[in-house]
């Protein structure tokens, strides 16, 4: 199938908007006379580069880099757009049939705003509410069943343990979540010298787990918190090269004693900042 002429003149015209983009991507996947590479190109191996993309999105966010936030929306968008035609090319949903289950949703999940409710209630509330109907859309399933298997595990561990504590499943209180932090942490200990690699990773896994259920409690997203402590540990240890660059050294050069004075030299300068 080749290009029409209106196609082509909404790519080399159209300033702006979805229509522009969608023709685009239909040019690229062209089997006669798009790019080669987008023609090779199926869901599975566009998905890696969609959790990239949404990534990079949050990236951006946390920056507080509004321009590099634009570009990376429209990366994010371009995703969607590449979904859908594949999709509409095997025939199984167009983009308009995207935007309008989108827009459905939306109507449905806010009956407060676009329905008859009552919108004085609580963000907390709301929430309940929205969680209520997606039950209710989903039908009957088992409780964490829906639960994107390809989520950040930190995040998957969180929405499976808010799951499970609607239905009742959850410990009362922070203690009992430090107790069996403690518990699992001494487990770690006593066998790390006696387990199997296999055994000492799920042993591992559960110390994480109990840790997100722990961040949960505090009313603490655990994703966005290591993204937080990622983020300090490379500006900090960017500082230990930088001070052992003016000494006309690497951190290859240094040892441990050193390098561990200039993190706590930095850690100082941290607290010290607005």
């Amino acid at each position: 199938m080749t290009q029409s002429p209106l196609d082509r003149d909404v790519i080399q015209l159209a300033p702006s908007g979805i229509d522009r983009l969608l023709a685009i991507m239909a040019a690229l996947r062209d089997p006669q006379t798009g790019c080669p590479w987008d023609i090779e190109q199926t869901f599975a191996t566009i998905a890696p580069y969609t959790l990239e993309e949404a990534f990079e999105v949050a990236d951006a966010i946390d920056r507080a880099d509004w321009p590099d936030l634009k570009g990376e929306l429209g990366d994010l968008l371009f995703q969607v757009v590449y979904h859908s035609q594949m999709a509409a090319e095997a025939g199984h949903f167009t983009f308009a049939d995207v935007v309008t289950a989108i827009s459905d949703k939306m109507i449905a999940r806010h009956p407060h705003v676009f329905g008859t409710e009552s919108r004085d209630k609580t963000a907390e509330q709301q929430t309940r509410d929205w969680e209520a109907q997606k039950a209710r859309e989903r039908g009957p399933q088992r409780t964490l069943d829906g639960i994107a298997a390809s989520l950040p595990a930190l995040t998957r561990a969180l929405k499976l343990q808010n799951r499970a504590a609607r239905v009742g499943f959850d410990w009362p209180s922070t203690d009992e979540v430090l107790d069996k932090l403690v518990e699992e942490a001494r487990e770690v200990v006593e066998a790390r010298d006696t387990l199997t690699h296999a055994a000492l990773t799920e042993e591992i896994g559960d110390l994480l787990f109990v840790m997100a259920n722990l961040a949960r409690h505090l009313k603490v997203d655990p994703e966005q918190a290591l993204r937080a402590a990622n983020a300090k540990f490379t500006r900090r240890f960017a500082r230990i090269e930088d001070w052992l660059a003016e000494q006309g050294k690497r951190p290859a050069d240094s040892d441990l004693a050193e390098m561990d004075a200039l993190w706590n030299r930095a850690k100082a300068e941290d607290k010290l900042a607005p």
